[in-house]
Formats: C-alpha cells, sequence, structure tokens
C-alpha cells in the first residue's frame, strides 16, 4: 500500500529551490496560481520506496511577516495545512541571512528539515559549515547539497520520510525576547490556550509573539 506525504518547499529567492523542486518531481509538475491571489502555485510529486510525495514549492520569501502576497500565502499553507514536513532550502554560502527564515519557521512549529544547499560555493569561499553542530543547535536535521549537480537529493527524500514518519523528531528552538518581552508572552499563550480549537490549529507561543508585532493578518483571523 502506497503511503502519502505532503511536504512545503521554502527557502529565500535565489536559494536553489527550483532547482531542487525539479530534482525531486521531474516531468511529474503543474503550474497553476493560488485561491484567490495571482502567485504562481507549483505542485510536483515523486515516489520513493512506497512513499508517494506531494511537493507544494512555496513562493520564494525572506521571511513569513506577511507584508506581501507570497509571504501570505507562504505562511498560511504551512500554519493552516500542516504539511508532514517543510524543506527550507538554505544558500550555504549566505548562511546568516538565510537563517532568518529557519528560525521563523521553527518559531511556528513547522517539522523543517534544513536542506544546506551550494555546498560547493561555500567550500569555494573556504567556509567550513559543522553539519552536525548547525543540525543540534536549530533542533532540526540539516542535508548538505549541491542541487545544480543533483547532490543529495535522495539523502533529502529519506529524511523527509523519516521526519514525517517521526523517526526523527524536530525539537526546533525558543528564541528568549528578553524577560519584559518573554512576560508579555507567556500571559498571552496563557489566554490563547484556553481557547481549545485554537491551540489545536497553531502554536500559541507563535500567535502571541505575531499579537504583540501586531500582525495584520493574525489580527484578523482573531477578529
Amino acid at each position: 500500500m502506497v503511503k502519502k506525504i505532503t511536504i512545503a518547499l521554502a527557502g529565500n529567492p535565489n536559494s536553489g529551490k527550483t532547482t531542487v523542486f525539479n530534482n525531486l518531481t521531474g516531468a511529474r509538475q503543474h503550474v497553476g496560481n493560488w485561491p484567490g491571489v495571482t502567485v504562481e502555485k507549483k505542485e510536483g510529486s515523486c515516489s520513493y520506496q512506497g512513499y508517494s510525495i506531494r511537493v507544494v514549492d512555496l513562493p520564494g520569501v525572506y521571511s513569513l511577516t506577511a507584508y506581501s502576497p507570497d509571504e501570505v500565502v507562504a505562511r498560511n499553507f504551512i500554519v493552516e495545512e500542516k504539511p508532514d514536513a517543510v524543506v527550507d532550502i538554505v544558500d550555504a554560502s549566505n548562511l546568516e541571512r538565510n537563517l532568518y527564515l529557519a528560525l521563523q519557521l521553527l518559531e511556528m512549529g513547522a517539522r523543517l528539515i534544513v536542506a544546506l544547499n551550494m555546498m560547493d560555493e561555500a567550500d569555494s569561499r573556504k567556509y567550513r559549515i559543522d553539519v552536525e553542530e548547525l543540525s543540534r543547535l536549530l533542533g532540526a536535521p540539516v542535508v548538505p547539497m549541491v542541487a545544480n549537480r543533483n547532490r543529495g537529493t535522495e539523502e533529502l527524500v529519506k529524511k523527509i520520510i523519516r521526519v514525517s514518519e517521526k523517526e526523527v523528531q524536530v525539537r526546533g528552538l525558543v528564541i528568549n525576547y528578553g524577560r519584559e518581552v518573554e512576560e508579555e508572552i507567556a500571559s498571552l499563550e496563557r489566554l490563547i490556550s484556553q481557547d481549545g480549537e485554537l491551540s489545536r490549529k497553531y502554536s500559541p507561543r507563535w500567535l502571541a509573539v505575531k499579537l504583540l508585532e501586531r500582525d495584520e493578518d493574525i489580527t484578523k483571523k482573531f477578529k
């Protein structure tokens, strides 16, 4: 019996996300628009050892602050559809900027896998990345890749399956915003947790942070 998995591909523009998508799906892909917006929607599929993996390619974004239609689409899919895994394609040669999105995904409670792409570029710049230590610090699996040479794709698929089957736990991390902000987050978390439906659908801490940021999209959901 074929087991079905849904994953989302996230990443900054120019991180190699489209190449990873093409490597995973080959010719088994189609393009349309997300409902209600003109943002392009790309989906595809791949099969591996009895698994059928639906691959949803989210718009390339630098953050999930919901200031643009692309950010709203990416964020809503992850929060509301709850894919079995979210693969964040990260440019290993520009790690600091790219990891900002990864941290936001972890804060949302996504079951994250970091695809550390462009490792050859990082090597050519004499960057040395301790993949195991990065995985430990993020609390999420990290897979080194060179997507334009199709290196690391099979290892990524294996990790996707293991995360989806909960054989690999995504521990994640909690960002400490300082005493005063943390007190407000805790207060809002307690209130949000009292609403069973809301706290099942969303991470109470993530909602609390978004409310403190006066995030318009989240505020509308509350209203």
